[in-house]
């Protein structure tokens, strides 16, 4: 006697068909909520960070990073923060730029700017300069920074600002949201900027403004906003 094979019917098939529909669904649906809050998360570092600078000025009527006063200001000591402003104002010219390169590791004013504006109590973090958590990671881990010197001097796109607020590693397709969420959505132009990067999002020695375009969804770029 031959016995019956079982199997799955239609119905059965379809149900688990759209279960794993559902499933893909919303992991899918999960990862765009992820790289949505990424990109808001980055969006507001840029707009934060302009508000310390703005902040920190209108209270001490100097820059951070570039406040020759600043012990007086914060209270800042060399002995308790490593900060060499204090023991020697020379990296604080008080000129109302903050010098050096947004992504700087040593003692210029854009590397102090932390320090300064968390003495202050505006921003959190540590204030000793020789943390290894002293200087500040965007969403996605890539590096975060200010500067008051030129960012590009290619022309004709000189791009001119008081200051520069500065990220590197971002997505090709982030840049693109960010510009979209701060700026007219166009990454050559406004205050919103996506420049040439190299492996790893850090710039070249001389830096070139691209625009980003579909096929660099995954090309990782430095992004600064002009103020």
């Amino acid at each position: 006697m031959r016995q019956k094979q079982m199997g799955f019917t239609l119905v059965e098939i379809a149900i688990v068909l759209v279960i794993i529909g559902l499933l893909l669904g919303g992991v899918l649906k999960g990862q765009e909520l992820v790289n949505s809050a990424k990109v808001k998360n980055i969006a507001n570092d840029f707009r934060s960070i302009a508000t310390f600078v703005y902040a920190y000025q209108d209270k001490y009527r100097a820059l951070p990073g570039d406040d020759p006063q600043v012990v007086a200001h914060v209270g800042l000591t060399a002995t308790a923060n490593g900060t060499p402003c204090s023991a020697n104002p020379s990296p604080c010219a008080g000129d109302a730029r903050i010098n050096g390169a947004w992504n700087a590791t040593a003692t210029t004013e854009s590397f102090l700017f932390w320090q300064h504006v968390r003495m202050a109590n505006l921003a959190s973090g540590t204030t000793v300069t020789t943390d290894p958590e002293y200087l500040p990671r965007n969403a996605d881990g890539g590096p975060l920074g200010v500067t008051g010197d030129p960012i590009s001097t290619d022309t004709p796109n000189p791009w001119p600002a008081n200051f520069y607020v500065c990220s590197a590693g971002i997505q090709g397709r982030f840049a693109r949201q960010i510009d979209t969420t701060i700026d007219d959505g166009n990454t050559t132009t406004g205050t919103v900027r996506v420049l040439g990067a190299q492996a790893g999002g850090t710039l070249a020695t001389t830096a070139t403004f691209y625009a980003v375009t579909p096929a660099d969804d995954a090309t990782l770029y430095t992004v600064c906003v002009a103020n």
